[in-house]
């Protein structure tokens, strides 16, 4: 992007204004990456959705688009990916989901944080956390979606 360019976006962003399309096109970039990774295991196809340069700030997963892809070849096949919840801003994207059929005992609720550059997924932050029961919460609601796990 040009540096003009690039100071008009950041413009845009600190006002708030944003394009819908860009929005609505990043999360569904955002959906159909996670959907091609996690779900399919598609890892051919998941290198389009990353940048090679991918940066990664969870505490839990090895640097860069290898130690994610790394991550998700580690647990079983039953590993499933579904989100709840998704909001878009200029390029970056929060996702709310849940990652269940790890092998662990609880599902793991998840929002991502992600930087789009040029359409791909650049950067990640998470807060990642197990799944309460209906007898652990202590609000009384779920943490995903309308329901407690069964």
């Amino acid at each position: 992007m040009d540096p003009k360019a690039e100071a008009e976006d950041i413009h845009q962003r600190r006002e708030g204004k944003t394009s819908k399309s860009t929005a609505a096109n990043n999360k569904a970039i955002v959906l159909e990456a996670i959907e091609t990774l996690f779900n399919k295991r598609d890892y051919a196809a998941a290198e389009r959705f990353w940048s090679p340069n991918y940066i990664q700030h969870s505490a839990h997963i090895a640097p860069g688009r290898d130690g994610l892809f790394g991550l998700v070849k580690s647990p079983p096949d039953t590993l499933n990916y579904e989100h709840d919840m998704i909001v878009a801003e200029g390029n970056l994207v929060i996702v709310h989901g849940r990652f269940s059929g790890s092998g662990a005992p609880t599902s793991w609720i998840a929002a991502d944080i992600l930087v789009m550059e040029e359409g791909v997924l650049a950067e990640h932050w998470d807060d990642t956390q197990d799944e309460a029961t209906s007898v652990q919460s202590k609000s009384g609601n779920p943490m995903f979606g309308s329901s407690f796990p069964g």
